[in-house]
């Protein structure tokens, strides 16, 4: 089953069954290249747009209300994501997001001349331009339902950072007990406990959480109600005054009408900040990833410090292999996050004049970064990090044969010493500890209770009394 529809290029049959018309029918010709489509939250957003306009304009009496009462019902569908499946653009488009207005526009007049007892592409009773685009551009409306689901993801991305953070917070009390040999360029260096090293991982997630936290100031000021260009050309003054105290009551989010609307037309520099804090966050999760992915190498002949909790055979071949999967799952999101910005810089800057006709691509790549965010962050804290555990005999054995431990001798027995005991261990093989409690310098307690998180944690060291033995006093 098929039907017709007419428009100033000519007539095309548009399939019975679907929602949208023939200028999506057309987009569908011309931009099929990718197979990409919008993220589901992004259709909620623009419907959470169109919601607002028309309710602004019932309230003002631009719409009566039988068409109104269908109008909000089509849309309502569309915001509760019953009707993904016919918003089918492809999001590289030409026409700074025409199209997937358009696709919109006619997905909810189609819809709702069915809800009216009508016959879809019925047009002159419920049209896409005249009635469900009344007093709006693509220029306002596509920017802005960009902004509103940034926002809605952003409440998730913090809140996803933040139980990230509670983990990590976790294994650092869990483990506070375990001292690590730490390693600086790929060496031995001086030890610090596990604790601490999971506390600094949740410190930079707390830098990301107040990030993402303020970066939803720089998405709430929005051009609804601009039109074309941000003079408001074509619209009612009380429309542009309204609609977007109607677009914050329906969202419960915190948005505000541009004080200058061609500047918020134009000029999208706010998304590149905000992509900025995804690339910095996603930089830390690369960081962290890494690491795990370093420190649970094995499982016999890597460091073997973590025990990461096996997720799925590793190898088509080697039987018993497994890999730590969670840890280069995300590895791959950072760099994605990492290119998604760059293509949000890129498109940002390509704006001319008045407007940026790649704002589709710059959308799509920024609810892609904050989509695999939220996802990632999720996975590693449910995946990896709460279930992963420390292999206390292994890092008790790299503490005790690591020249590391010497810098923590300094202030007690003097340069010269220390530089002897490291002299003898690398002419002998030995543990450094070894050499420690052979030449009777410390006794094995006292070595032991010298090898603890707490000895270890303490910023510097107390300086001996000035009447004592300053041989002692020597240090680096």
């Amino acid at each position: 089953m098929t039907r017709k529809e007419l428009d100033a290029l000519g007539e095309k049959t548009i399939p019975q069954d679907v929602y949208y018309g023939i200028h999506t029918v057309r987009a569908l010709d011309n931009f099929s290249v990718s197979g990409y489509r919008f993220d589901r939250i992004f259709i909620k957003a623009f419907g959470l747009v169109k919601k607002a306009c028309a309710m602004t304009n019932l309230k003002l009496g631009y719409l009566d209300s039988d068409r109104a009462t269908v109008i909000l019902q089509a849309t309502e569908e569309l915001i509760e994501n019953r009707l993904d499946d016919h918003i089918a653009v492809d999001p590289l488009q030409g026409g700074a997001g025409t199209s997937t207005n358009m696709n919109i526009n006619e997905v909810i007049a189609n819809r709702a001349l069915e809800l009216a007892g009508r016959k879809k592409s019925e047009y002159s009773y419920i049209h896409p331009l005249r009635h469900i685009n009344l007093h709006q551009s693509t220029n306002d409306v596509f920017p802005t339902a960009i902004k509103v689901s940034a926002l809605l993801l952003l409440n998730e991305a913090e809140t996803a950072v933040s139980e990230l953070q509670n983990e990590l917070q976790k294994k650092e009390h869990q483990f506070a007990h375990i001292l690590r040999a730490g390693r600086t360029e790929m060496q031995d260096a001086v030890p610090l406990s596990m604790g601490r090293t999971f506390a600094a991982y949740a410190d930079a997630l707390s830098r990301d959480r107040w990030r993402i936290f303020k970066s939803r100031e720089r998405l709430r000021v929005v051009n609804l109600g601009g039109t074309m260009i941000g003079t408001g050309i074509a619209a009612p003054r009380d429309y542009i005054f309204m609609v977007c105290d109607t677009l914050r009551s329906i969202t419960g989010l915190n948005i505000s009408r541009s004080e200058n609307l061609i500047d918020a037309t134009q000029n999208h520099d706010p998304f590149v900040e905000v992509s900025g804090i995804m690339k910095a966050h996603a930089v830390n999760l690369r960081k962290l990833s890494a690491d795990l992915r370093l420190l649970s190498s094995g499982p016999r002949t890597g460091l073997q410090e973590l025990r990461l909790e096996p997720m799925q055979a590793g190898s088509s071949i080697m039987p018993g292999k497994i890999n730590p999967v969670i840890p280069e799952m995300i590895e791959q999101c950072a760099v994605k996050i990492f290119s998604n910005d760059f293509i949000i810089t890129e498109t940002a800057s390509q704006g001319q004049l008045e407007l940026n006709a790649f704002l589709p691509l710059l959308g799509f790549s920024l609810i892609e970064s904050l989509r695999i965010t939220i996802n990632a962050d999720n996975l590693l804290r449910t995946r990896c990090i709460s279930t992963l555990s420390v292999d206390e005999q292994i890092c008790r054995k790299y503490v005790t044969e690591s020249f590391g431990i010497l810098t923590g001798l300094l202030p007690r027995l003097g340069y010269d010493t220390v530089e002897k005991i490291a002299t003898a261990a690398h002419a002998s093989g030995k543990p450094p500890a070894q050499i420690i409690i052979e030449q009777g310098l410390m006794s094995q307690n006292e070595l032991d209770s010298f090898l603890t998180p707490e000895q270890f944690s303490k910023l510097g060291f107390e300086p001996p009394s000035r009447n004592g033995d300053e041989n002692n006093a020597q240090h680096s």
